[in-house]
């Protein structure tokens, strides 16, 4: 994979297919390779740009503290360090949901469309932003094991867990291989996060806003209310999966991007 160095870090990509730029941002803490399905299949008719944000995957932490904010900002710069020549499609789950959002606020003249995919435009509930601290503390003191062990409860359905485990154990193999300092950061970017809400009228792009019907983190009747927010948007739910809707039901996932980028 290339690596492209910023000014306080890299980024390690991968890149591949033609067609109009789509770049993909993964959720906390995982890296590209939860886009697999959606790498394997839109690379037949789109460039497709799957980042490892600074930290995450095989790319160098920054030297300042994370924030979403930051991130944004490192997407913007390594689209000019790669000399992208035109407006991207940028899409992102979770942590990445939450950096595009920022990206389209700060960055219009650089998106031409936004994909949403299971992320929340509103800050945690103070009892939930505590955790996010607590869990930054534990890792730094034992490492990223119990993250690894607790989070696909809240990942994926029931059902993904009990029928499909070496989807979920690829994930915890990703969790255990990022450093405790990057998960420790992300987590604490996500709890120190903008609440975008009052802001979402601002986006002028067309978005898709596609959510798993069973995700318990960013529900479906909170991304619903996103969407309606969004001057141009489209609101999907995938029945049947969680939070990591791409990964559990990638089929109905794609075919619904497929379908929104062709008409926009």
């Amino acid at each position: 994979m290339p690596l492209v160095e910023l000014s306080d870090c890299t980024v390690s990509y991968l890149d591949v297919g033609q067609g109009p730029p789509l770049i993909l941002i993964h959720g906390f803490p995982l890296d590209h390779t939860m886009w697999r399905h959606q790498i394997d299949d839109l690379q037949k008719s789109y460039r497709v740009l799957a980042l490892d944000l600074p930290g995450f995957g095989k790319s160098q932490a920054p030297q300042a503290e994370m924030s979403i904010t930051g991130f944004a900002d490192r997407i913007a710069e390594f689209l000019d360090q790669i000399g992208m020549p035109e407006k991207v499609t940028l899409c992102g789950l979770s942590m990445g949901g939450s950096i595009a959002l920022q990206f389209a606020l700060r960055y219009p003249e650089k998106l031409a469309r936004l994909i949403l995919c299971d992320c929340r435009a509103m800050v945690d509930a103070p009892e939930a932003r505590q955790m996010r601290f607590d869990l930054a503390d534990r890792v730094l003191k034992e490492g990223p094991e119990f993250v690894a062990a607790a989070m696909p409860a809240r990942l994926f359905t029931p059902q993904t867990i009990e029928q499909h485990p070496d989807i979920v154990q690829s994930i915890q193999a990703v969790i255990r291989t990022t450093t405790s300092t990057s998960v420790a950061g992300g987590s604490r970017a996500l709890a120190n996060r903008e609440d975008v809400v009052p802001r979402l009228s601002e986006i002028k792009v067309p978005t898709l806003v596609i959510v798993g019907s069973e995700d318990v983190i960013s529900t479906s009747g909170e991304m619903q209310a996103m969407a309606e927010k969004i001057p141009d948007s489209q609101y999907v739910a995938i029945p049947g999966a969680g939070h990591m809707a791409p990964l559990e039901a990638p089929v109905p996932v794609n075919a619904e991007i497929r379908t929104w980028l062709a008409s926009h």
